[in-house]
């Protein structure tokens, strides 16, 4: 219609009629750009709504079916970067054992440790969840230590949100914690702070029994109030068994694609150890290789005297 008003050409219209086809033309404008922001907001995810992640958001992104992006990270760079790329979720882990301490299993790292590496990425988040792992010995004494640990972490590191390891064994713990005003991530599949129990870091919930076990502790969390699962190392049609059965999310590491999220030691996805490679990792980058070879061309520069040049002094 409008088309066909604009090739008659305009010479032959009253005044009256050049108004009513303006009118015709604002209105329809109008309508275009309220439809296609319409469309924008409908087309936009829970990810990229939301300024600050809490422990709702997820499970409100589980409803929506958007999967969760979780990473270790233990910090303050490397949170700033990771948070400014748009992960949802930041994992300070008991890993910091390994990765950055050195130790062969997460057990040694005191709960003095992890409060600092959560300080040092809560000061670098500004829009992601941070959750901090619950070190070895923390919270397996009993109910009133777990929750006295549980607060001093929360008090002193300004983190959002905490998560244990274990199942029916600690879900009295979980109720005392949560409680108390803390959201907590549950842990069930492979448990590396239970490596001495193990013995091995092998795939867990292979048979009938640890199978079932498995699915009634996730039933156990979920009814305690625990927010999210991560499932850690079990068969990929038990995760999704599981994922399927609760109304939280499940995050999952060597669980296959039937999760709700997923999670990485950011220090495996990056590449940077370079003799780690389980099935499950897939590396992102190969920064092993990188930084040697930025280590080494730095060395070469400094012993020629090559750097610095005349552009890199006062």
């Amino acid at each position: 219609m409008l088309a066909e008003l604009f090739f008659a050409g305009f010479t032959g219209l009253s005044i009256k009629s050049l108004y009513l086809v303006t009118k015709i033309i604002k209105v329809s404008i109008k309508k275009f750009y309220l439809c296609k922001r319409k469309l924008t907001k409908t087309k936009m995810s829970v990810h990229s709504e939301i300024k600050k992640v809490t422990a709702n958001n997820l499970m409100v992104m589980k409803t929506k079916g958007e999967k969760i992006s979780m990473l270790t990270v233990y910090d303050y760079t490397m949170a700033t970067i990771m948070d400014g790329s748009g992960i949802d979720v930041v994992l300070v882990g008991d890993s910091a054992a390994n990765v950055m301490s050195g130790y062969s299993s997460t057990l040694p790292i005191t709960l003095d440790q992890m409060i600092y590496h959560a300080q040092c990425v809560v000061r670098g988040t500004r829009r992601a969840h941070v959750v901090v792992d619950m070190p070895f010995g923390s919270y397996q004494v009993c109910e009133e230590e777990a929750v006295k640990s549980a607060i001093r972490i929360i008090k002193e590191s300004g983190a959002d949100s905490l998560k244990i390891e274990g199942g029916e064994e600690i879900a009295g713990s979980v109720r005392k914690i949560i409680n108390a005003g803390i959201p907590v991530m549950g842990h069930l599949g492979l448990m590396p702070q239970s490596i001495n129990k193990y013995g091995t870091y092998a795939l867990r919930a292979k048979n009938d029994e640890e199978a079932a076990k498995l699915i009634s502790d996730a039933k156990l969390l979920e009814e305690a109030g625990c927010y999210a699962i991560v499932l850690e190392k079990i068969p990929a049609t038990l995760a999704q068994q599981v994922t399927k059965s609760l109304r939280i999310p499940t995050i999952g590491i060597g669980a296959g694609n039937g999760t709700d999220g997923q999670v990485l030691v950011v220090q495996d996805m990056l590449g940077m150890n370079k003799g780690f490679a389980p099935k499950f990792l897939r590396k992102y980058a190969s920064l092993f290789d990188d930084m040697t070879n930025a280590f080494v061309n730095y060395i070469a520069d400094v012993k020629s005297g090559a750097f610095p040049d005349e552009n890199e002094q006062y």
